[in-house]
């Protein structure tokens, strides 16, 4: 059994190869499972008392004889065949970056324009009580303009909802600041859309606000006049008379997008017009329910969806498709 033994150490000590196959097999053959080494601690028990000593030695020897030997040769050839079958000089793979989401894109583009023109950001809570988002905007409980934003109330207390605009944010803000004030409220909106199925009951909106003595519907159209210029490259304007509660007067706001391409006549019915916004003079009402002098000071107020701003300038055809976190819609928007 010794002799057995000095055989296989021999055999380790003289054995060669630059394969890497031949290099794993002598593992396995050696340090394996069901390999030799560990056959031979399994005849441990059939070695005579006299021998057992000596063959417990050679067969650790064996073993660590046999790791020494597969790491070694694995290590040179590992390298070895490296340094020939790659360049170790060549820049690694670049992590890929990730995308703004369109609406954010859109929103941050409508935020620079305003804010060029002296517009503040001004954020609000998106769990509102009633009086913010309803009642001090001439909307009182009952009131039949409020069936134009089906709401989100929180079961507990009925006067606790989910905001339906972000002119609850104004509001919050002129009662707590003295004019001159100009501010622009962006942010997430809630409510229960039905009316078709690319509708969603949460989307976005953009919101400003400017209150100062002498403020003027001539001040509000030459403002509309150049967010529709910077966002749009278009200047040619539509103001046709509405109705919001919280403005007097109210106007929707169309811009003429033109009938080159039939993607133009989709969008625009065949018109060339498009609406952007909603806009108007703030109705005294509202400045006096926020505590500011209505003989003193005017203002105006317009707010515009981001969604459809976004769809319009991106081609996007269905709304649902901002909410589906598909990554291949979102990877079409790296800069």
């Amino acid at each position: 059994m010794i002799g057995k033994l000095d055989e296989h150490i021999s055999y380790i000590k003289n054995f060669k190869s630059k394969d890497i196959d031949e290099i794993e097999s002598l593992k396995i053959q050696f340090l394996g499972r069901k390999g030799i080494i560990n056959d031979l601690f399994s005849e441990f028990k059939n070695v005579p008392s006299d021998q057992k000593k000596e063959y417990g030695q050679k067969i650790n020897e064996l073993k660590n004889l046999a790791q020494i030997k597969y790491d070694e040769l694995k290590s040179v050839n590992s390298t070895s065949t490296k340094s020939i079958s790659e360049d170790l000089t060549k820049p690694g793979f670049p992590i890929s970056k990730g995308t703004l989401h369109p609406i954010t894109i859109i929103k941050n583009q409508i935020i620079e324009i305003f804010s060029k023109v002296g517009f503040e950001l001004s954020e609000g809570p998106e769990i509102e009580d009633d009086w913010h988002n309803f009642t001090a905007l001439n909307l009182p409980k009952h009131h039949p303009a409020r069936d134009m934003q089906d709401t989100f109330f929180i079961q507990q207390d009925p006067d606790i909802l989910l905001r339906t605009h972000t002119s609850s944010v104004q509001v919050r803000y002129l009662e707590n600041n003295t004019p001159p004030l100009k501010i622009l409220s962006p942010g997430r909106v809630y409510r229960n859309e039905a009316i078709s199925s690319r509708s969603h009951c949460i989307f976005h909106q953009v919101e400003g606000i400017y209150v100062d003595e002498n403020v003027s519907f001539a001040d509000l159209k030459q403002m509309i006049l150049y967010f529709t210029k910077s966002m749009f490259g278009k200047s040619k304007l539509r103001f046709r008379p509405s109705f919001f509660p919280f403005t007097e007067p109210s106007a929707e706001v169309d811009i003429y997008w033109g009938l080159e391409t039939e993607t133009d006549y989709r969008i625009t019915k065949g018109t060339g017009w498009l609406e952007i916004m909603g806009c108007g003079m703030v109705d005294p009402q509202v400045l006096e329910n926020c505590n500011i002098d209505s003989e003193k000071y005017t203002g105006y107020a317009f707010g515009l969806g981001i969604e459809r701003i976004a769809m319009l300038i991106y081609q996007i055809p269905d709304i649902r498709l901002f909410f589906e976190n598909d990554v291949r819609f979102l990877n079409q928007f790296k800069s």
